[in-house]
């Protein structure tokens, strides 16, 4: 079932710059981006260990600032 649903006029813009093509509608864009918003696939084990030894390593004080990172490759 359709229904109406109320977008300010930027929005509506918006949406129309994110038209693949121009006759596209705007179901189709909001439902293109709502797929690419959510994402339904589980995350691997490795995945997760890998988070859990950065998160870790973050704790552990075993990181670089972005700063340090630049200094070091002598970007600054």
């Amino acid at each position: 079932m359709a229904m109406n649903i109320s977008v300010d006029p930027q929005t509506k813009e918006k949406l129309n710059i994110l038209k693949e093509y121009p006759e596209e509608s705007y179901n189709s864009v909001i439902d293109r981006l709502t797929r690419m918003a959510i994402d339904e696939d589980e995350l691997s084990d490795e995945t997760i260990q890998g988070i859990e030894e950065a998160l870790e390593d973050l704790k552990m004080g075993r990181a670089y600032s972005e700063y340090e990172v630049k200094k070091e490759l002598g970007l600054l």
